[in-house]
């Protein structure tokens, strides 16, 4: 009977990220923080709107074009300063061809087309991510079809990277395993690879004949656009093939456009042509088309030379506002008495950092203080200002004792 199709179907849990963000929505309380979702907010407390982005949109409106379909693969000029980005305006990978990109539904759906692709028209169908790792990874890769399994990252006790047993994980997988590793800014204990270590992990991914997926959503959130790329750059130097996911939503506070890419890097230009024939027939039946508006917007500004540098300026500035709350927080700590030294945040890059705080902890401070941050402990620093981190450092250290 098909009244009874969904009668025993179960729900699923709330996402452990945007469901902390309902619940903060939902709180009454007039003093709330939310360290929950990972977008940049200004000292106010907002998403802002970048001075370059506004430009763009008035340029938009007053050009008055229709809103048809563009093509499978997306905006053929972002899909070009996506690559430049990632390797360089004169890279060899770009002046020989060897590339593709196709523009994406943000990072996220760049992770799902790469998925596709790999299981789909190569067979392969086991991949492994850090341990801890953004959530949707996982999600992602099981929902495609694969086995997912973890590497070692994170040392709790000594709170930096575990690079030896991450290199013996790393060396033990199978052949052909999809390996996804975040390019920088790591999602979500702000802990990177350093030039040596990814020196170390890229000769064990070509030793063990692995495909490396890496994943950059926050270029520009650590030392700079060119520096933060500098592992895919390692990567594409090496000669290996590879692909990578990226975004425009954190670094032109362009979040809900969902414009970002994957791009793709094989041996030849002929190579990269039939790769980019496959992934657009992956596009094609997942979603037909990219949305056109934001990366109308991202290439009215990267085309603009006026306009790329101020928004290399603004970006510059959100970096150095999440710097600069990692150091308030570490010294709001010292002066709330908090038993365990806070400085280890100023080591972290990017958006995140690894509290180490336990869930019960977590819930601690969502009840009695209403401030929000996930399970395992992410907070995202950009939801710190100077109106609110003296009353964060309180509770964090309040819930320690």
């Amino acid at each position: 009977m098909t009244d009874k199709l969904f009668e025993k179907i179960p729900a699923a849990p709330e996402d452990p990220i945007l469901g902390v963000g309902q619940q903060f929505k939902a709180d009454p309380r007039a003093e709330k923080v939310n360290l929950s979702v990972g977008v940049y907010q200004t000292e106010e407390g907002k998403i802002p709107v970048l001075n370059v982005v506004r430009e763009a949109e008035t340029r938009l409106y007053k050009a008055n074009k229709p809103h048809g379909y563009g093509p499978i693969s997306g905006n053929p000029d972002v899909d070009h300063y996506i690559q430049e980005l990632l390797f360089g305006k004169d890279s060899e990978v770009i002046t020989s061809k060897r590339a593709c990109t196709v523009q994406s539904l943000g990072g996220t759906g760049a992770i799902k087309l790469a998925a596709d692709l790999l299981h789909v028209v190569l067979g392969k169908n086991k991949a492994a991510t850090s341990a801890p790792t953004w959530g949707n990874h996982n999600t992602i890769f099981k929902q495609a079809g694969y086995e997912v399994s973890h590497y070692r990252y994170y040392n709790k006790e000594a709170g930096t990277i575990d690079f030896d047993h991450l290199i013996g994980d790393i060396r033990a997988l199978e052949s052909g395993t999809v390996v996804v590793l975040h390019a920088c800014c790591h999602n979500p204990t702000g802990l990177d690879f350093s030039e040596e270590q990814w020196k170390t992990l890229l000769d064990v991914i070509v030793e063990r004949g692995l495909t490396p997926l890496l994943d950059i959503a926050y270029q520009g959130f650590d030392k700079g656009l060119d520096e933060d790329a500098s592992s895919i750059r390692l990567f594409a130097k090496a000669g290996i093939s590879f692909l990578v996911s990226s975004s425009f939503s954190k670094s032109f506070s362009l979040y809900g456009e969902r414009i970002g890419g994957l791009t793709v890097v094989t041996q030849n230009a002929d190579e990269a042509a039939r790769v980019l024939s496959q992934v657009k027939q992956m596009a094609r039946a997942n979603y037909s088309n990219p949305p056109l508006y934001g990366a109308a917007l991202v290439a009215t500004v990267l085309g603009d030379p006026k306009l790329r540098a101020e928004w290399e300026q603004e970006l510059a500035a959100m970096r150095n506002r999440i710097r600069e709350m990692r150091e308030l927080l570490a010294e709001a700590m010292k002066k709330a008495g908090s038993p365990r030294d806070f400085s280890f945040v100023t080591k972290q890059d990017g958006m995140f950092s690894f509290t180490g705080f336990t869930p019960e902890q977590i819930e601690r401070l969502k009840k009695d203080y209403g401030i929000y941050a996930v399970a395992n402990g992410r907070i995202c620093i950009a939801g710190l200002n100077h109106k609110n981190i003296e009353y964060v450092a309180k509770a964090f250290t309040a819930v320690q004792k």
